[in-house]
This record gives structure tokens, C-alpha cells and sequence, in this order.
């Protein structure tokens, strides 16, 4: 079926509208419409679910609840210790938070770290980045999960690892990395994880490593030592709350005598003591909940003990109390309780810490998004490293990508110096690198006036930048290097989606107007003067005499001839018909 010019026009019209529409259309849904991250290891009740019997389970809420209520104190046995009793009553144990404005404080914070964009300069795909340490030789030793993902189906209700059909990681498991340059040096764990969580290397370079699925804790020697366990805690795949098993273990802390501690965090929340052959001395903890922190909770309560770390001066092994948002620190002969830090500029939940004698003593904290469960707070959250000091408890620092936010950081650490910081996220699957900014060139403010920072090439006019620099605390100018500048300024991939739309946009734009203009010229508008005119036509009315058109068929014929109306129509019919067929493909 032939089309009109006036219907040609109108659907070539309409095509070329709908498509600058519906790039309008995407365009926004990138720039405007909010998107939803993922968040560590998706929040679920399940993960919470403590392994224990139904009535110690009610016991334990009611004694909570006591406390919380006002109603009585409670004493909890900490490995065959009878902790002293606390009572909600008592104020001086239960203060009340100061309301305060933590965008403001978090504001006021200094950044004390510069973030190495450029490091590691690996071409390794990276699975979700569990934990990081470091290894004799100076490596930076981390633990991702490769292509295997956490999520709510993983699990069962019971804490019975659901994919065990998919068999262990094939890859590597373990990477090492130069300190400076981030190549890969070594790596290994092949065939042998299923769900990698904690990575913890000693002083005499063992390995030792939790794996949530198989609910077990592994020692290894230097460098994996071909792969093949010096010990094996725990029964693979066989959740368990007793002295033989373990229910998702999360970290390891060593001491120099080889002992070791175990914080078997998802299900049990408690804290194990072993010795150096792997007879267990003594345990402590009792599980909690999740949600709203408080500056002094319930001693020994934990929600989720995610991570280990020691403080040799103090004799101390310190958790990460991830759900309640805090520190707590024990004496690690017996367990007693010893302190605990929590700050409402961290928030509510406490992913991972390390610590470093540097400056006194210092808490290298990362905090993490808000939880999706327990009581939702409403309190601002930037999910950073902290420095927190040991002495004061009080947040000192912070550090992030380029100044800015983690989106799910899960692991940090920090040389004894307190020099770099290195941190492991799930989601981006990364590892970043932060080193002190007295590492970091400075030079004076008046030094650095006379001197270029900017190098010009007469020949091609281009502009190469040899060093960013930045304001330090104290005044002077912080100098980068070149590499630092110029990845903070890297677009990003939306950016550049966002630029390729517009100019998309520009580009159908033009041709509509292109379109409507040739067919404007050639009268198949579905509006204005819709009369097509010969070029040998002469300017003139409508009915007005043709001079130039009877001369011409004067020439062409001997006489004057009677005109076929029918012959005319039929041409002209023709002509318009030829003349869409070509406007359809114009």
C-alpha cells in the first residue's frame, strides 16, 4: 500500500522524535533517578539466628532486656571468670549520648592519609576482598572470594552451606602484592575455599584462615606451603556451637607464643582462646542484637565479633563488635574485660580495625553502610577509615578513596609505623593503598611560587602536570605525584555514558531538523504549501499565465493539441508517487 507524502512525512517525523525522546528518557534514569548499592554480604535475619538451644536463647533476651530496663543486674562467666555484675541503674555505667552534629564533626576531622589511586598495577580480576595482611617479606597478602557471592541463599535457616555442589574456588584464593609497585608476587589456594572471610599471618609467616561455609579454621605455613594445612579446626560444612565446631568463624589473632584466638562471630558471638597445638583454654562472649550502639553495652555481649586484632602493650586482644558499632578489648591471659570505644561519628556498625603503637597507640577503624535490620537509625553516616586514639578514645582522622566514601569496605590494616593503611572492599571488589601524609613531598608555600608545576610543549600546545598539590594541616603545600593527580581526575564510566547521550541527543537533534528542512524544500510537509513547481517555472499567481511554459511547448510541438485530462492527472499522480518512493529513503 503506497503512503501519501503528508503520511511519509509524518512517520519519519515521528520516528526521529521518538528516538530524541527516549534518549531523554535514559539520560535521565542515569543522572537523576538514585540507584541502590549493594551492601556487605546481604543483610539477612537468618545470618543472626544465634546456635543455641531455644531456652538459653529466651534466657539470654530476658536478661538483656533487664538490663536494658532497669530491672536488675546480670553476671556472665567469662572462661570460668565471674565477671562483676552491671546494672542499667547505674549511671555512671549507662551516660547519655550528647546530641551532636556528625556531618559537622566528621567535617572537622583531618585527612591523614593520601590515597594511592595508581596502586596495584595488576591486570588479576578481583572477587569480593575479604581481609589483608602482611607477610615477612613486606607483601601485601589478601583473601577474595573470586567468582563465589554471599548472598541470602547461600545459607540455610540452620547455617548449612547451600552450594556445596559448586565444589571449592578453582582460583587462586590468596594474592600477595609488592608493597610499592602492587604487582602480584605470589599466590595460592586453589581447590580448597568455599567462602573466604578471615586472613591473619603470623610472626613466623603461617597463615591461618576462616572459611564461613566450610565453618572451619585453617593453619598453613609460608606462602600456603603447597597448599596443605598445618591444622584444621572445626568440622567442614557441620555448623556447631561446642568445643569441636564452629559456626562461621570470622578471624584469627596470634600471639608470639604461638597461642591464638578465634572469634567464631556469625552464629555462636563468641571469642576463643587456644594453645599453640590447638587445645582450646577458654571462651567468652554471649550473643546480642543488632542496631542502636550505646557508649557502655553490656560487657562481653557481642553482635557479630567480625574481626581480631592485638595490643601487645596492654596484653590485649581487641574485636570488632560490628553490629553494636564498637571496640571491645580484653586481657588476653584470662579474657576479662577490659575497655571498650565507640564513637557516633563511626556509627552504629564496626566492620574491621587494626592497631599501631605510631603516636601512642592508634585504632585504624572502617566502618560500614547502615543495617537494613534491628532498630533503623536515622543518625548521618559516612562510611570511612577512622583513626581513633587508644589513650582518649576519641576519633582523631579520617581517610577514604580520594577524600571521599567507601561504599563497602570489610577488612583493614596498618604497618606497626602507622605509614600505610590498607583496606579491602567487597563491593567494588578492591584493594586500596593510603599512605601518611608526612610521606608525602611538601614544599613550603613561598618555594613553591617561583617554581612551574605545569611543563608546556611549544610545539603541540599541550599541557603535562608534573605534580598536584594540595593544603596540609600546618599550611604548606602537599605535592602528589603525577599518577595520584591523574587518576582523581579519571571521568568516571557514567560520565562518559552521560556525554555519549548527550551527544547522541545533539546529533538526532540536528538530523530532525536537516529532515524537516529538505522536505520542507521539497513540499511533502504535512503542513505549508503543499503545490510542487518545476524549475523552468516562472515566479508567478497560481492562476496567472505561464509564458516561459507555453514557449517551451511551442518549440516541442507543431500545433497547438487538445489536452488529455485523464493523461494529466495520471502523470502528475506518477510524479508524486516517485517523489515519496525517493523521500522514503532520503
Amino acid at each position: 500500500m503506497m503512503l501519501s507524502s503528508t503520511q511519509a512525512s509524518r512517520s519519519l517525523f515521528g520516528a526521529v522524535l521518538y528516538l530524541a525522546l527516549t534518549s531523554l528518557l535514559l539520560l535521565f534514569t542515569l543522572t537523576i533517578v538514585p540507584t541502590v548499592r549493594a551492601t556487605d554480604e546481604k543483610i539477612n535475619l537468618q545470618r543472626y539466628f544465634p546456635l543455641v538451644a531455644d531456652d538459653q536463647l529466651l534466657n539470654n533476651d530476658k536478661r538483656f532486656l533487664q538490663i536494658m530496663q532497669g530491672g536488675g543486674g546480670v553476671s556472665s562467666n567469662v572462661g570460668g571468670l565471674n565477671s562483676a555484675s552491671i546494672s542499667s541503674t547505674d549511671t555512671s555505667l549507662w551516660p547519655d549520648k550528647p546530641k551532636i552534629n556528625v556531618q559537622q564533626e566528621i567535617n572537622k576531622l583531618n585527612i591523614t592519609y593520601v590515597y594511592q589511586s595508581s596502586w596495584p598495577k595488576m591486570d588479576v580480576k578481583l572477587g569480593s576482598v575479604t581481609a589483608v595482611s602482611f607477610d615477612k617479606d613486606g607483601h601485601i597478602v589478601l583473601f577474595h572470594r573470586c567468582d563465589r557471592i554471599w548472598d541470602q541463599n547461600t545459607f540455610t535457616l540452620g547455617n548449612v552451606f547451600r552450594q556445596r555442589n559448586k565444589g571449592p574456588i578453582r582460583d587462586s584464593t590468596v594474592l600477595a602484592l609488592d608493597r610499592e609497585t602492587g604487582n602480584l608476587a605470589y599466590d595460592w589456594g586453589k581447590n580448597l575455599f568455599y567462602m573466604p572471610h578471615g586472613l591473619t599471618i603470623d610472626n613466623e609467616d603461617n597463615v591461618w584462615i576462616t572459611d564461613v561455609a566450610l565453618h572451619q579454621v585453617f593453619k598453613f605455613g609460608p606462602r600456603g606451603s603447597d597448599d596443605k594445612p598445618l591444622m584444621k579446626l572445626g568440622t567442614a560444612f557441620t555448623p556447631g556451637s561446642n568445643k569441636t565446631t564452629f559456626c562461621k568463624p570470622t578471624s584469627v589473632a596470634v600471639l608470639e607464643n604461638g597461642d591464638f584466638f578465634v572469634a567464631d562471630g556469625y552464629c555462636n558471638a563468641r571469642i576463643l582462646k587456644y594453645s599453640k597445638d590447638g587445645q582450646r583454654i577458654l571462651s567468652w562472649g554471649q550473643n546480642t542484637f543488632s542496631g542502636t550502639s550505646f557508649d557502655v553495652a553490656p560487657q562481653n555481649f557481642f553482635a557479630i565479633p567480625h574481626a581480631l586484632t592485638l595490643v601487645p602493650e596492654q596484653e590485649l586482644v581487641c574485636t570488632a563488635d560490628r553490629e553494636n558499632g564498637r571496640i571491645q578489648c580484653f586481657f588476653w591471659s584470662n579474657g576479662t574485660f577490659h575497655s571498650q570505644y565507640h564513637s557516633q561519628l563511626i556509627g552504629d556498625r564496626l566492620f574491621s580495625m587494626d592497631y599501631t603503637p605510631a603516636q601512642g597507640g592508634q585504632f585504624v577503624v572502617v566502618n560500614g553502610p547502615t543495617a537494613e535490620i534491628g532498630v533503623k537509625t536515622e543518625q548521618y553516616n559516612e562510611v570511612r577509615g577512622y583513626i581513633m586514639d587508644f589513650k582518649t578514645t576519641k576519633v582523631i582522622g579520617k581517610f577514604g578513596p580520594n577524600d571521599l566514601t567507601f561504599s563497602n569496605p570489610h577488612d583493614v590494616a596498618v604497618t606497626m609505623d602507622g605509614n600505610e593503611i590498607y583496606v579491602a572492599e567487597l563491593n567494588p571488589t578492591k584493594i586500596h593503598k593510603f599512605l601518611h601524609k608526612s610521606l608525602v613531598k611538601t614544599v613550603s608555600l613561598s618555594a613553591a611560587k617561583p617554581k612551574a608545576n605545569i611543563e608546556v610543549d611549544d610545539k603541540t600546545q599541550g599541557v603535562n602536570l608534573t605534580v598536584a598539590a594540595g593544603l596540609t594541616a600546618d599550611g604548606r603545600i602537599g605535592v602528589m605525584t603525577d599518577n595520584v593527580a591523574a587518576e582523581h581526575h579519571k571521568p568516571g564510566a557514567t560520565a562518559i555514558l552521560v556525554a555519549t547521550l548527550m551527544l547522541l541527543f545533539a546529533f538526532l537533534t540536528f538530523a530532525m531538523a536537516l529532515l524537516i528542512a529538505r522536505r520542507r524544500r521539497r513540499g511533502c510537509m504535512p503542513f505549508g504549501n503543499n503545490n510542487r513547481r518545476h524549475a523552468w517555472d516562472f515566479p508567478a499567481k497560481p492562476d496567472g499565465f505561464k509564458l516561459g511554459g507555453l514557449l517551451l511547448e511551442r518549440n516541442k510541438r507543431s500545433g497547438f493539441e487538445k489536452l488529455d485530462q485523464n493523461d494529466s492527472d495520471e502523470d502528475e499522480s506518477e510524479t508524486q508517487t516517485n517523489g515519496l518512493s525517493s523521500a522514503q529513503f532520503a
